[in-house]
């Protein structure tokens, strides 16, 4: 049996005028997972318990049969194993996001999609100068930390804090610091967001003097000039420590395999064991190449059990507030990646295909949000229905159909049914 799981990153949304009252899904001419949903199944799934924030370390997670609830320890030290960095068992890892927030606005949380080069050159000063050992203030005395900045792609990068938990030491970071993900706070005054708990005050204190870093920094000049955004700082949050999470080849059998350009999905595939598979031309954004995705996904079927596709452009079009871009990023999905993927997938044998959002992610919010997403499951062994749904979206889904708990979809339905 061969298994492929295709993840239309923040795909499932609610109804847009702009789109004459239909979801982004409905909306979009998606032959292929129609044809999933209307020989299998389609129901609903809620990969997100309500007491977690909403995005995609916890989605994900309960996507690959995962409980979060016993194994989400935070979203940096998923993308830190991605990123071969390895953390011990004191040490946590932060998301540095670059963003661009003038007067203390999150006006884009990507500063602008900023270039890879771009972003290594700020990440690179804040090492230079905020790096190395570090006394910090906790709220039960000081405690020397050292700190280390790791760029990643674009916007997208790290903070490790190493030590801080020594005998007789307060800890640096804990279970009470809270921190906020950018992109859930689009267009808000910063403020009211700000780190809180056990190292908050010098986590904003970072974050302050990064904001001194960056202005006037010839990698912001060169942007400015281009016309484009600049990073007017960095912004700390989803910290945490290095989770253990069980081999998935020892709990299914099953051989897998991570499709994806997203540091955080590639690191929680390689940390239940499936190999990674990056692909030129997959940039994590609107314009990632979903052809290449999809002919890079035929050939690892010919040597893996099961194959795991993710793509992030819906969601990113989501976080812009762009309809428009967000069925057509479904489309391409559904032509280039789901369609060569079935009709692979029908000359091996005994298959069973899923595709899924992980989370929610509205338009008219530009945020993730909590809420059941719909699935389509179909293959060997999955019967059909006894009445065709309309297609793969959220109003089709049957109205008697019980929201499946996210981490058992896998395990109870596709692999083991």
């Amino acid at each position: 049996m061969k298994y492929v799981i295709v993840i239309p990153d923040g795909a499932a949304d609610e109804p847009q005028a702009s789109l004459g009252g239909k979801t982004p899904l409905e909306a979009a001419r998606i032959p292929n997972m129609d044809s999933i949903a209307r020989r299998g199944i389609l129901g609903w799934a809620d990969n997100v318990p309500a007491s977690l924030t909403a995005a995609s370390d916890v989605a994900t997670l309960s996507l690959f049969g995962y409980d979060p609830m016993r194994y989400y320890t935070g979203r940096a030290p998923l993308e830190a194993r991605a990123m071969g960095i390895n953390l011990g068992p004191e040490d946590f890892a932060v998301r540095c996001n670059l963003v661009h927030a003038p007067g203390d606005v999150m006006a884009d949380f990507t500063a602008g999609h900023i270039g890879n080069d771009e972003g290594a050159a700020l990440i690179a000063t804040l090492q230079e100068k905020l790096g190395g050992k570090r006394v910090v203030q906790g709220d039960s005395g000081q405690t020397e930390v050292t700190l280390e900045f790791h760029p990643g792609v674009s916007y997208r990068n790290l903070m490790i804090v190493r030590g801080g938990a020594r005998a007789g030491k307060p800890a640096a970071l804990d279970a009470t610091t809270k921190t906020q993900a950018p992109h859930d706070v689009p267009d808000q005054p910063t403020g009211p967001h700000l780190p809180k708990g056990t190292g908050g005050a010098w986590l904003m204190q970072l974050m302050q003097e990064s904001k001194e870093l960056f202005a006037g920094h010839p990698a912001n000049q060169d942007r400015i000039s281009q016309g484009k955004k600049a990073a007017t700082q960095c912004w700390l949050w989803g910290q945490g420590r290095v989770p253990s999470l069980d081999s998935f080849e020892v709990m299914h059998g099953l051989k897998g395999v991570i499709i994806s350009a997203v540091d955080l999905v590639r690191g929680v595939g390689q940390l239940i064991g499936w190999k990674r598979v990056d692909v030129a031309g997959a940039t994590g954004y609107l314009d990632t190449d979903y052809a290449a995705k999809g002919r890079q996904a035929i050939e690892c079927l010919k040597f893996h059990d099961l194959v795991c596709v993710h793509v992030e452009a819906p969601d990113e079009a989501s976080h812009e507030g762009r309809a428009d871009a967000k069925v057509r990023a479904i489309e391409e999905i559904d032509e280039h990646i789901v369609g060569p993927l079935v009709k692979a997938l029908e000359t091996v044998g005994d298959y069973r295909i899923l595709v899924e959002p992980d989370h929610r992610t509205l338009i008219r919010t530009k945020a993730h949000t909590h809420g059941p997403v719909p699935f389509a499951l179909a293959g060997t062994g999955i019967p059909a229905p006894t009445r065709a749904p309309a297609g793969y979206h959220e109003a089709a889904v049957p109205a008697d159909f019980p929201v499946q708990t996210g981490h058992q979809l896998l395990g109870t339905r596709m692999i083991r049914s």
